[in-house]
């Protein structure tokens, strides 16, 4: 016989239910408080289904807090604070974290205008680090977040590694699109990574450094490596010296690039962006102090640039090496004469922090910014010669193609996008992220380049955990390369534009086959994984890891 029970009985249960089995999220509460009493809306008494609406935002809103960028009580409770309960009720997960991303971005607004007023301005976004960090370290965490620099989603030391092995089981999964229709790949799961684990003998693990390492760059000439970390020095590695012996104990020789004189405790200088000249002579490296620097092979300090009044987070030399391009929190870009040590030109017209900046020749070059646009500028032109709008989020990187045809911009509007000078709207529309897009890289192959006789293709990285490749041509999907389980931070592309390197916070570095899309080697380290690099024979691919070390792996195909 069939047993009736009201509505306030359903929601008691379910919320005993709920609560015996650990959920005691606030979200929860609120359903079950709007269960058996009224609703928040309109004061009415709610049906049983919309206990369980309740219950399905709970859930959904303990995967938003899992997935938001906070690692400490305090940020989780700000981030909370920017929600109204009816936020819960009537909104999906993305729209709340919109809401949560638009509340922080006025809120930063705000503070800039103190900033403008006389008063010290303590944050913005900050990249958030993957450790804990003392009272001063955790001030200039505010400014860093302005542009994401690096910031992980979850803190990588609290991963569980049976379960790390357990998940890598799909490592080799990749879908792939062909033209005329979706076409996924059927590719075994079974297949775990050890099967393209790269040997430890082929593994050199550089150590030194005192905190993550956030970039590394090889030199275009020789057997240099050089890094920058947080613990305020670059380091140049001679990776040829690891045959030789001449380093002790047989591993490479370094020389300390040291950022800061004196106490260490003083406030940091992190080393966040380096690159080589063309000719493989000289170093330079932007810090959090605003500064550019400039360092020889030998380890010695040439020239010290200083006018940002923000951290630098990117830089490049043009190819001629006469000119070096900074861009910088101060929301403006300086291209610097390198002979006369001075500043050739300011360029300010970006509304935010410049994120990303790029050469497309010589004298003519790319920004991007949090304030969404994309500015494209000539040595002694007074404006941009050309600006580009319709990205809706701030744009995390730009890029031009080997012959400076097209530029490639991605975006936190989780799109990527391809421009040309010869139109005002972009050409592609890149949309198969399904969340912010970090870092997109051009292949070195195509018309104009030293692998003219393959394709050109875009790859882009994403917090999804994805990396795709893309057809500029027709502005289609290649692949989907599925085999990481956290942000993936950083893609490079062998020399002769067959493989495409991945380094993701799941501690994996993943060599993909570009004729298949397939994971030929992977290697696994002990921290989320910043930057991938090749050197310039392909041989070699260096990874910077958050655990305080550079690995570099031997490639053997």
């Amino acid at each position: 016989m069939a047993t009736s029970i009201t509505s306030v009985e359903l929601n008691y249960l379910v919320f005993r239910y709920l609560q015996e089995s650990g959920f005691t999220h606030s979200a929860f509460a609120l359903g079950y408080e709007a269960g058996i009493n009224k609703s928040p809306i309109d004061g009415n008494l709610v049906p049983p289904g919309a206990l369980i609406t309740f219950v399905q935002k709970g859930l959904q809103f303990l995967e938003m807090e899992a997935n938001l960028t906070c690692q400490s009580d305090q940020d989780l409770d700000e981030d909370f604070s920017f929600l109204q309960p009816l936020d819960l009720i009537t909104k999906d997960v993305y729209q709340l974290r919109q809401i949560v991303k638009e509340k922080k971005r006025n809120l930063h607004r705000d503070r800039d205008k103190n900033k403008e007023n006389g008063k010290e301005r303590e944050g913005e976004h900050t990249r958030i680090r993957e450790k804990e960090k003392h009272d001063r370290e955790k001030e200039r965490e505010k400014d860093r977040e302005i542009v994401k620099y690096k910031h992980p989603e979850k803190q990588q030391d609290d991963m569980d590694m049976d379960t790390d092995q357990e998940d890598r089981e799909n490592v080799n999964g990749v879908s792939g699109i062909k033209h005329g229709g979706v076409d996924p790949m059927d590719i075994s799961t079974d297949l775990t990574s050890h099967l393209f684990q790269i040997p430890s003998s082929d593994v050199t693990i550089l150590e030194g450094h005192t905190s993550e390492v956030c970039a590394c760059a090889w030199s275009p000439t020789g057997s240099l490596l050089a890094s920058g970390s947080g613990d305020s020095t670059a380091r140049i590695w001679n990776l040829s010296d690891k045959n030789s012996g001449s380093g002790m104990n047989g591993l490479p020789s370094v020389l300390v690039l040291k950022h800061v004189k004196g106490k260490t405790n003083e406030k940091s200088k992190d080393v966040t962006t380096l690159d080589w000249n063309g000719e493989g002579t000289m170093l330079a490296t932007g810090s959090y102090d605003g500064q550019a620097r400039i360092w020889n092979i030998n380890g010695e300090l040439r020239s010290t640039l200083s006018k940002h009044k923000g951290p630098i987070f990117s830089l490049k030399w043009n190819k001629k090496g006469d000119y070096l391009l900074t861009g910088s929190c101060d929301k403006t870009a300086i291209v610097w004469d390198v002979k006369s040590e001075e500043c050739k030109q300011q360029f300010d017209f970006h509304a935010g922090p410049t994120l990303d900046v790029d050469w497309r020749n010589n004298n003519s070059f790319a920004t991007s910014s949090t304030d969404t646009m994309i500015h494209v500028f000539r040595i002694g032109e007074p404006r941009p010669i050309k600006t580009f709008a319709g990205h809706q989020g701030e744009v995390n990187c730009v890029k031009w193609d080997p012959t400076g045809s097209l530029l490639a911009s991605c975006s936190d509007d989780i799109s990527a996008k391809i421009w040309s000078l010869k139109n005002d709207k972009y050409v592609h529309d890149l949309r198969q992220h399904s969340k912010e897009i970090y870092t997109i890289r051009w292949s070195p192959t195509g018309p104009g380049t030293n692998n003219p006789n393959l394709q050109l293709v875009l790859a882009s990285a994403s917090f999804d955990s994805t990396v795709k490749l893309w057809d500029v041509e027709h502005g289609k999907l290649l692949y989907s390369l599925n085999g990481h389980r956290e942000p993936v931070y950083s893609v490079a592309f062998s020399p002769n534009g067959e493989y495409l390197a991945s380094g993701s916070l799941d501690r994996s570095m993943h060599i993909w086959s570009l004729k298949d899309g397939k994971i030929v080697k992977t290697y696994t380290g002990n921290g989320g994984i910043f930057e991938v690099c090749w050197n310039k024979e392909g041989d070699k691919i260096a990874s910077c890891f958050a655990n305080n070390t550079v690995c570099v792996l031997d490639f053997r195909m």
